[in-house]
């Protein structure tokens, strides 16, 4: 058979088809491979792509796509996952955060979102009293510093009352703001405010006030003894009543938490002028007296002598209350009782003392010696009147 296609013309022609041939396997095998891959849906950060891979495992598709994952991020299912058609595959990646706690800092990777889930992350838990910064539903940021500050427990007291409180404050001042105590400028704090407190502290509030305090007080009106010689001795004349004076006193008083510590005099004011009393007393009368040593006067004697007299009281340091023969004078504050030295006057003798009238010989004291006598009064501010003086006693039997 006779070839009517020239020899270079179907060469030309053998090339084309060979070329074709290839081309067409090449998009065949294209449309085949491509037809194989498995379908997968994954979530990048927050971002949903849809993927077509021949990745055997969730690792190899990671790096097919060219993501770093660290030891921290989060990926769903697991790496070592086979991929299958329609899987869906979540990669959350952590983020860096500052932590502060108890003075020390640390940096923790986390793919929680917000304050609260890191705490979770991080298997801290936190009392009521704690305090988180910021806030536990602040959204995490790459860097973000969150501090946590623990409360402790100390004694809180304010004007005398205690109460045990939870704080995480750093300085008195800023722990009593917490605690919503008003301070007044009085007030004293322990301690100062500008230190730190810590736990199983005890802060103290002392209230302190000044307040102003007027009195009224009586003034006691002295007795002025006058010699007349024309009455008898040992007889007595009341020449003018003594009269009680009244004076107001205002005072500065400071009170410690309601309790007075402190009282200052600023000044004084006469209401009423005290009117003292005048007695006269008689020294018509010369009666002879022992003129050396101690006169012994009987019971019965009736004779005169002359002694130095003090005065007490029920109540004198030292005294019991009771004289020596039995007397109880707190119980008899009306008792005309003197004591005096049993060598001098018996004991037991009714006797007058000149400007004190008629008493008996009741008791006895360690200092009474000799031609001495005291005599008692209810009162110490009589006593105090009364004073040491030189009278005349007359032992009446």
């Amino acid at each position: 058979m006779k070839n009517l296609i020239p020899k270079p013309f179907g060469k030309k022609r053998m090339a084309i088809a060979i070329c074709s041939a290839i081309l067409v396997s090449t998009a065949l095998g294209i449309l085949i491979y491509q037809g194989t891959k498995d379908t997968v849906t994954i979530m990048l950060d927050g971002k949903k792509e849809v993927v077509r891979t021949h990745a055997a495992t969730v690792n190899d598709m990671l790096e097919d796509l060219e993501i770093t994952v660290q030891a921290a991020d989060y990926v769903h299912p697991s790496r070592t996952t086979k991929v299958d058609d329609d899987l869906e595959v979540v990669w959350k990646p952590a983020q860096k955060i500052v932590m502060v706690q108890d003075g020390k800092t640390e940096e923790v990777w986390s793919t929680a979102e917000t304050v609260d889930e890191l705490l979770k992350d991080q298997d801290i838990s936190l009392k009521e009293q704690d305090k988180i910064t910021p806030s536990k539903n602040t959204k995490l940021k790459a860097n973000m510093e969150v501090a946590i500050d623990k409360a402790f427990s100390l004694k809180l007291v304010v004007g005398g009352d205690e109460k045990q409180v939870w704080s995480t404050s750093t300085t008195v001042a800023d722990f009593l703001k917490q605690q919503g105590v008003k301070l007044n400028d009085l007030d004293r704090v322990e301690p100062e405010l500008t230190e730190k407190v810590e736990a199983e502290n005890t802060v103290n509030v002392v209230r302190i006030e000044k307040v102003t305090d007027v009195v009224e007080e009586p003034v006691d009106f002295a007795v002025i003894t006058k010699k007349d010689d024309s009455l008898s001795k040992g007889k007595e004349k009341i020449v003018k009543e003594g009269k009680d004076g009244l004076i107001s006193k205002k005072y500065e008083v400071v009170k410690e938490n309601g309790k007075e510590v402190k009282r200052e005099l600023l000044s004084e004011k006469v209401i009423n002028k005290k009117q003292d009393k005048v007695v006269t007393v008689g020294t018509r009368t010369t009666v002879a007296q022992a003129s050396r040593g101690v006169t012994n006067v009987s019971s019965s004697s009736g004779k005169e002598i002359y002694v130095s007299s003090t005065a007490y009281t029920a109540s004198c340091k030292g005294c019991s209350g009771v004289t020596s023969t039995g007397v109880d004078l707190k119980s008899n504050p009306g008792a005309k009782i003197i004591a005096v030295d049993p060598s001098v006057i018996p004991m037991g003798s009714k006797v007058y003392v000149e400007g004190y009238g008629y008493a008996v010989a009741a008791d006895k004291g360690g200092a009474i010696k000799g031609n001495r006598i005291d005599v008692f009064f209810s009162s110490k501010n009589d006593a105090y009147r009364w004073g040491v003086k030189r009278v005349k006693v007359r032992v009446l039997d």
